[in-house]
């Protein structure tokens, strides 16, 4: 019997979905760029704007993970594989949504954001993320097997009780996956109220500590950023991590963004709303596959392929036909 992974409904419909921070790979898109030209096109086009060889950075692990140029090449690898996307399917999707910074590489494939003010955006959000911190130790941690409530009392816990944290909940991926965030104190602290209840945290190889309150000053910066930006009209809806629903107006999309940076990404609830509207086919536009690995995980499951490798793109059209 074929699990729900290995099949779609005869009747597709289609919601694309772009990874955030740590989905990046040395190297990524470069399988596909050797099929498809729209690869280093986007790239390219991607370097231009932010006046930096977003390729070559893909190639220097050093760089690639320094925040400023993780945002903008992640974005350029998912617009690059988007236009890709667009050559092959014949259905178009119904929503998009992104995970943390993947929000504003699904507001780029809507045509909200043109791919140059898109790029130079999240590199302006990166360095913004980075200097709120620093000189502060800090930290994310992944909680597995606690309910997303219990989460979140223990960090109000550590929050009160703990000399000098601050920690709250970044990231609900799944039932019984919450990224935590603040700093070291209060992440530390959470982590051992975690493992005293015989369950596991894990520590996050990250440069910063997204989504928490410690971002705030980013937050208000930002703001002030996007003042200068121009938004379009969506072409398709895009359900933003804030609230898990579609904003309909510019303003609204920029609030969503302002405090999506330091309010907590939900994505269970992003993931539930597409089983709410009926979508049955999730596509991972982006490097790898870690959205596609939370969609087994959520309460209702939808078939989710990954797309950053020719096999896998082979995958999708074959499921898809």
């Amino acid at each position: 019997m074929a699990s729900a992974s290995d099949t779609a409904s005869p009747t597709a419909r289609i919601a694309i979905i772009f990874p955030g921070q740590g989905s990046q790979v040395l190297g990524m898109t470069t399988e596909l760029a050797e099929l498809y030209p729209q690869i280093k096109e986007t790239f390219a086009e991607a370097s231009t704007a932010l006046g930096e060889d977003l390729w070559e950075i893909c190639q220097d692990e050093e760089r690639l993970n320094q925040t400023q140029y993780t945002q903008p090449a992640l974005l350029a690898a998912s617009i690059a594989i988007w236009r890709v996307l667009q050559g092959k399917i014949t259905t178009k999707p119904c929503y998009l949504a992104g995970h943390s910074l993947g929000e504003y590489s699904a507001l780029c494939a809507a045509g909200v954001l043109s791919l140059a003010d898109a790029i130079q955006l999240v590199h302006k959000r990166g360095q913004l993320m980075q200097q709120a911190v620093e000189g502060i130790d800090t930290a994310m941690a992944a909680v597995l097997g606690l309910e997303d409530q219990r989460v979140e009392t223990l960090c109000e816990q550590a929050t009160e009780h703990v000399d000098g944290a601050i920690v709250g909940a970044a990231n609900f991926n799944s039932p019984g996956q919450v990224v935590v965030s603040g700093n070291a104190v209060g992440v530390n602290a959470v982590i051992d109220k975690v493992q005293n209840t015989g369950k596991k945290a894990i520590l996050l190889k990250v440069s910063v500590p997204s989504h928490c309150a410690l971002m705030q000053p980013a937050s208000q910066a930002l703001a002030e950023a996007l003042t200068e930006i121009q938004f379009d009209q969506a072409i398709i809806p895009v359900i933003q991590n804030r609230h898990a629903r579609v904003e309909t107006n510019s303003l609204g999309i920029k609030q969503a963004l302002t405090e999506q940076l330091s309010e907590p990404v939900l994505w269970s609830k992003t993931m539930q709303e597409l089983v709410d509207k009926q979508i049955n086919v999730l596509i991972e536009c982006g490097s790898g596959n870690v959205l596609s690995n939370l969609a087994k995980r959520q309460a209702h499951p939808i078939a989710s392929y990954p797309t950053d490798k020719p096999a896998r793109l082979d995958k999708l059209m074959e499921v898809l036909s």
